[in-house]
């Protein structure tokens, strides 16, 4: 498996693997989530976003978002027929490597309040919840971790 800047080649393969990842989640948020509206084709002209490869395949995706005091996490996903090979965990913890190469302290991100399971997901990797709130449309749950902790 390995992680490399997104190419404006990778965008079926990124729209797909959003659209599958996130669709589950429309009937319980009454709406596509918020990654379902993204520009990916503008995330990677930005360079914003890589892709995980495994066995020759894009297999999940991660757009990192430059802050003023921080690295936003803005999306990951990875398609559910790559879910159980570990490229989740990847994009996290290649994230965090990023984020300290980049100089920062600290990732963020935020996901919808209801997406329990990625809330709990979260809190077991490290990461602490520092609010809740309505942005964009959406009820937020707003999270951070340290990038200098060791990942469990």
């Amino acid at each position: 498996m390995t992680i490399r800047a997104a190419i404006p080649d990778d965008l079926p393969a990124m729209q797909e693997i959003v659209e599958r990842a996130y669709s589950p989640y429309i009937e319980r948020m009454g709406r596509p989530p918020g990654p379902m509206l993204d520009d990916y084709a503008e995330r990677i002209g930005l360079k914003q976003a890589s892709v995980a490869e495994y066995d020759e395949q894009v297999g999940g995706l991660l757009v990192l978002i430059d802050q003023e005091d921080h690295l936003l996490l803005d999306n990951i996903a990875v398609h559910p027929k790559a879910q159980g090979r570990g490229l989740g965990r990847l994009l996290l913890d290649f994230a965090e490597t990023e984020a300290r190469r980049r100089g920062y302290e600290e990732l963020r991100l935020y996901t919808h309040e209801s997406m329990t399971e990625n809330i709990l997901l979260y809190g077991k990797l490290g990461w602490e919840e520092t609010g809740r709130a309505m942005q964009s449309g959406f009820e937020r749950v707003f999270m951070k971790k340290k990038v200098t902790e060791v990942s469990v």
